[in-house]
């Protein structure tokens, strides 16, 4: 699911068993290509187990390099979520990482994916989260910026994904806020980066282009505003019940 790429396979929360259907969903600005290709690589298990997985992005780059790296039983395809083509209640677990915050429509978001679910299927969505409670400068200069710099026309709340989940008709099942343990990982992001712009070219020309520079000059932000609590990170699970309370 996704309006762009990072790929959804975080899923032993909402992985179906043997012969199942999962969807994928992609996100973010984009993923190099080392990282996809793990991502892959993880992804062949479910293949081996029967699972057929169809994952989506609208990165023609990142589709190209899925086609020239098949992986069994997986299926990444150049498509908008929100206009999926998947059939109703035809998929048994779909995953959503860090790709429903670039959905313009997020009620259509959680309604896409209610429909296609079947009775008892999961749905995981791990996101960056507006702080309940951020106000004020917060806003201003911490979650306005981060939105514009990582292409989100929004960032909602974790109370907010709840309401909108509850109106397309799933139950929440869990929620686990990661907050801490993802903040941790920016300081280490910011220290490669730097080494890198000293060392690579390569990364030097990415990093200082008209298209990425917002987004690397950003990571100070993003620690800042994990710190201060403006910005959470959230993993939802949520379960599509039947007509008569049916649960996987």
């Amino acid at each position: 699911m996704g309006d762009g790429p990072r790929d959804a396979r975080r899923g032993r929360r909402g992985a179906g068993g043997h012969g199942r259907r999962p969807a994928g969903a992609h996100a973010g600005p984009g993923v190099r290509r080392h990282r996809l290709r793990l991502r892959l690589h993880r992804t062949a298990a479910c293949g081996s187990r029967g699972v057929r997985v169809t994952g989506f992005t609208l990165s023609a780059e990142q589709a190209r390099y899925a086609v020239a790296h098949p992986v069994p039983g997986v299926d990444v395809q150049v498509s908008d979520w929100l206009a999926n083509g998947l059939a109703d209640a035809s998929v048994d677990a779909a995953w959503s990482i860090e790709s429903s915050e670039h959905m313009v429509d997020k009620p259509r978001f959680f309604a896409e994916a209610h429909r296609v679910l079947a009775p008892g299927g999961r749905l995981v969505i791990c996101a960056w989260l507006a702080g309940t409670d951020a106000s004020g400068w917060k806003v201003r200069h911490l979650l306005e910026p981060i939105c514009r710099e990582g292409r989100l026309p929004s960032m909602g709340t974790r109370e907010e994904y709840e309401a909108m989940a509850t109106a397309a008709g799933f139950e929440l099942t869990g929620f686990e806020d990661v907050s801490r343990r993802v903040a941790r990982t920016w300081p280490i992001c910011a220290g490669r980066l730097v080494k890198a712009l000293l060392t690579d070219r390569e990364t030097r020309r990415l990093a200082l282009g008209a298209r990425n520079r917002n987004s690397f000059l950003g990571i100070p932000r993003l620690i800042l505003a994990y710190r201060t609590g403006a910005l959470r990170y959230g993993i939802f699970t949520l379960t599509k019940v039947g007509e008569n309370g049916q649960r996987n």
